[in-house]
């Protein structure tokens, strides 16, 4: 009986499975198959003998991550890396959760559709441009944020090259360019409020912040936790990008952050394996990161992954 109900299971499932299996596909030829270049990662790869003719690395294929961990920088590396994504995660993490609360809260339709609009704009801003008119803002001498600061009799500040003000300049113009995408699925789940919960609400006395905190916070704590957790996961993944262009000389003590380094290494200096190494260290902390998490999220009885 039980192979009977599985093979008709089976059967009314067999239009999601050819709907998945287009998808599956591109996951594997794209995706995993790719994966076994990191092989490269414990050997010293050279273009010539290719990755399978190239030779194992001493210690056994451990050369290169015993190399990064032991170099000089290692320790700046893992700090700016690590004060990056926590400050990132703490703010990208609250910051689209108020602005949906407030986005839902507002009743005169078309301020709340000028409001969507402006915060969803910045998004589509590529990272180059955006890094561009930060560093046009920002100049010394003709930027507007100088311009202001000295008319109120303030001294021109060199904001780009200062290494007390890229972490906040990094995270708050992720905040000013995301933070309105990010808000989106927040503005679904809270679109799906029982009406009625509010009407009871209401009827009880409670006031517009009381039902904010005991009827809309709650409907999104679910998405939040499911979001907060794959942003741990991805917690040493600094955009690679952001923080390349707006890196430089006066402030690589807090730009030069695990991405940039590999990218140095690899691509200009084309050590390729070493390169890879350094990769491969990062993404095996966000892979552990990710399960910490999920088990800590499912012990507390939180939303989990599985």
């Amino acid at each position: 009986m039980k192979i009977k109900s599985k093979k008709a299971e089976i059967k009314r499932s067999l239009s999601l499975y050819a709907l998945m299996t287009p998808s599956l596909i591109l996951l594997i030829l794209f995706s995993y198959l790719p994966m076994y270049g990191i092989i490269i990662a414990f050997k010293d790869y050279n273009a010539v003998q290719g990755i399978w003719g190239s030779p194992w690395t001493k210690n056994f294929g451990f050369s290169h991550f015993i190399r990064f961990v032991t170099a000089y920088n290692f320790t700046s590396l893992i700090k700016n890396t690590l004060v990056l994504s926590l400050y990132s995660l703490v703010v990208n993490a609250i910051c689209p959760v108020v602005l949906a609360l407030f986005v839902n809260e507002i009743q005169n339709k078309a301020f709340k559709r000028t409001v969507q609009t402006i915060s969803y704009s910045p998004y589509f801003i590529s990272c180059v441009v955006m890094v561009g008119m930060v560093v046009s803002f920002l100049n010394v001498e003709r930027g507007i944020v100088n311009k202001v600061i000295m008319s109120f009799g303030g001294k021109g500040t060199m904001f780009m090259s200062d290494p007390d003000w890229f972490v906040h300049l990094y995270v708050w113009t992720g905040v000013w360019q995301g933070v309105g995408w990010a808000s989106i699925v927040y503005l679904g789940c809270l679109s799906n409020v029982d009406p009625c919960l509010h009407e009871a609400a209401v009827i009880d006395g409670a006031s517009r912040m009381k039902r904010l905190w005991h009827i809309n916070l709650p409907a999104i704590i679910p998405v939040f936790t499911i979001q907060l957790i794959l942003s741990v996961g991805n917690i040493m993944n600094v955009g690679f990008e952001k923080a390349y262009l707006m890196q430089t000389d006066a402030n690589l003590s807090a730009s030069e952050i695990i991405a940039t380094y590999a990218y140095k290494i690899s691509l200009l200096k084309k050590q390729y394996s070493f390169g890879t190494a350094v990769g491969l260290f990062n993404a095996a902390i966000n892979i552990i990161l990710l399960f910490i998490v999920n088990f800590v999220s499912k012990k507390v009885g939180q939303e989990s992954l599985w």
